[in-house]
């Protein structure tokens, strides 16, 4: 018996669309990294990209539970001594709800060359528009409860 392996030829990337309103940011990161994954497909290989493209709308409508909107922090450093810098949920939400989801996602994927490339597939629009019309999206169902906004 061999193992079947893919060859590049063979992975067919396809278009999907989520509309995130009301839908959890963890539950609605953990659905779309297994997409960009590859996971959800009976050839999928971990060291080869065989996910699909994955485009968020309405990203500023995700939602948090519990107290996250005050307690949850995000840190960067400007590699300067004394350089910690730490910015609360409900500020980068006001300012970037794409980078919030964008942030959720990247780090659910490997962290790796291949992370990386899997992250580019990755689109996420502000509002209920985006200008993929072309590449013909389908709508992904995530199956997820959707929360109170």
């Amino acid at each position: 018996m061999k193992t079947y392996m893919p060859r590049q030829e063979d992975i067919e990337h396809c278009w999907y669309v989520v509309d995130a309103q009301g839908i959890p940011l963890g539950r609605l990161a953990s659905r779309v990294a297994h997409v960009l994954r590859g996971k959800h497909k009976p050839i999928f290989t971990p060291h080869l990209d065989v996910g699909d493209f994955v485009i968020v709308i309405n990203a500023d409508k995700v939602v948090l539970t519990g107290k996250k909107w005050d307690n949850k922090i995000y840190y960067h450093h400007s590699n300067y001594p004394g350089g910690l810098k730490q910015t609360v949920y409900r500020e980068m939400h006001n300012k970037f709800p794409e980078r919030v989801v964008e942030l959720a996602i990247r780090r659910m994927l490997p962290k790796n060359k291949l992370g990386r490339k899997m992250f580019k597939k990755l689109k996420v629009y502000r509002g209920d528009q985006h200008p993929h019309q072309a590449q013909k999206p389908q709508v992904l169902e995530l199956n997820i409860q959707r929360g109170e906004a």
